[in-house]
């Protein structure tokens, strides 16, 4: 089943907590469609979208939170970015001054420059299981700001789900970017047409995985660069221990020839790291 949720003040939310009451209710494997904000809370590009209380709602424009039936904390849960579709402008910040793009259907255009599109949610999350309300900047073991460009549709992110019900927001368009959004900022867009499916496994995850359409992604997330990067790598021999049936030395020496550790961000408060293993490369 496809559920819809209206772009609303009623819908909408800038910051995690496991109070939040869900804004709708769906079964595992059902469909989300959505429409989401830029990070600036704007459809438009000079205006905000609504009034609201910039103190409790300071972070990212959220979509959610979406409660799935039957999740508990503990469990895995699947994100399947089924369809991404970007609003017609977007801005970037460079040391405070704003640069505007234009978006024609196939690439980003701005102050002589093109830029090839590549839309996704910068943040596709859960609240942490702590009680309070929770920033949407950094990312965490339950997802978050991860601002990775590889999360574009036909994708799917898992998750370890932090509170029954899962409780999962979304948000935060973002047309390109490059491996550490070194400025703080991607293309910040708007998205018009968003489409998820969310599911349930059990899974068990030290930190998040994705499933791009060639590569198996894992993720770290912390304050220190070398933190973040041991928690992907962990991750990903984790992954390579489950599916290629080896011992975790073997899978370490492999990793050391084949997969790639990229710098996902660097200004997010804690700093992310995704380890890449591409599809074909040990045969």
């Amino acid at each position: 089943m496809i559920h819809e949720i209206p772009l609303a003040e009623q819908t909408l939310h800038g910051y995690f907590s496991s109070a939040l009451p869900p804004v709708l209710t769906v079964n595992p494997a059902d469909s989300v469609r959505f429409q989401a904000l830029n990070a600036g809370w704007r459809w438009a590009p000079d205006s905000e979208y609504l009034e609201r209380d910039t103190e409790l709602h300071s972070g990212h424009a959220l979509t959610g939170p979406i409660e799935v039936r039957g999740a508990r904390a503990g469990q895995t849960l699947a994100v399947s970015i089924d369809e991404l579709t970007p609003g017609d402008w977007g801005v970037t910040f460079g040391d405070g001054e704003r640069f505007d793009w234009r978006f024609d259907g196939d690439a980003w255009h701005g102050d002589g420059a093109t830029i090839e599109s590549s839309p996704f949610l910068g943040v596709i999350g859960m609240p942490p299981p702590e009680p309070g309300i929770h920033s949407t900047g950094p990312p965490r073991r339950w997802g978050g700001n991860i601002d990775c460009k590889l999360l574009v549709a036909g994708t799917t992110l898992l998750l370890p789900i932090p509170v029954d019900g899962a409780l999962v927001s979304l948000g935060d368009g973002h047309g390109a970017q490059g491996d550490g959004e070194v400025s703080g900022t991607a293309i910040e867009c708007p998205i018009d047409v968003a489409q998820v499916t969310l599911e349930l496994s059990d899974l068990e995850l030290r930190m998040p995985i994705a499933r791009t359409d060639d590569a198996w992604v894992a993720f770290g997330f912390d304050e220190d660069l070398d933190v973040a990067a041991d928690l992907a790598l962990e991750t990903m021999l984790d992954l390579m221990v489950r599916n290629l049936g080896v011992a975790r030395n073997r899978a370490l020496a492999l990793a050391s020839l084949v997969v790639d550790l990229h710098v996902t961000q660097l200004v997010n408060g804690a700093k992310g790291v995704h380890a890449v293993l591409r599809d074909g490369s040990i045969r």
